[in-house]
């Protein structure tokens, strides 16, 4: 997984529960004293550590956390690639558009960087479903993504996973209707 990812982890253990925190994660979820830089990348496996020792130590679903880490980072996301993100898109048309501008370009900077892929597909002109496909199985990250880029747009969303690779499915289907 690349470092931004550990970073921004980092910043939302911090800015849910405190400075101290974070170290504590790290120990508990056995992955040492890694100093994760944003310019490398590490074992997945990690994430999924820290993540299930935050979940254990405050009792909160490994899903929900990464929701809300999803929905916490989408702000940072959308500054760090502002460049690719055309002024008159909403929500939806981000969606529509995240594959063919934002993970074209990080796949390209960065050889190794692995986003999900996405697929997207206009429902009508309130509602698409977004198709995502990852060996991470995050869409918990995604589902929060997408609430942030909402929030974003001043917007509100409804999102529902009628399938889900988690459930076994092949890959997860993400539908986001704005109210």
């Amino acid at each position: 997984m690349h470092g931004i990812i550990f970073a921004e982890l980092k910043k939302y253990v911090q800015a849910r529960h405190g400075d101290d925190t974070w170290k504590a994660l790290v120990q508990r979820a056995g992955v040492g004293n890694t100093l994760y830089l944003p310019i490398r990348e590490y074992p997945d496996a990690d994430v999924v550590a820290i993540v299930g020792a935050a979940s254990e130590a405050t009792g909160t679903p490994a899903g929900e956390i990464l929701e809300d880490f999803g929905g916490f980072i989408a702000p940072d996301l959308m500054a760090m690639y502002r460049s690719l993100v055309k002024p008159e898109w909403r929500t939806l048309e981000f969606l529509e558009n995240t594959e063919e501008t934002i993970h074209r370009v990080v796949r390209i900077k960065e050889p190794s960087a692995r986003p999900p892929a996405l697929r997207c597909e206009r429902l009508s002109a309130n509602e698409v479903v977004v198709r995502y496909t990852s060996a991470r199985r995050l869409c918990a990250v995604a589902r929060g993504i997408v609430r942030g880029v909402a929030a974003h747009y001043q917007e509100r969303v409804e999102i529902t996973e009628p399938a889900c690779m988690l459930r076994g499915d092949a890959e997860c289907h993400i539908h986001v209707r704005t109210a």
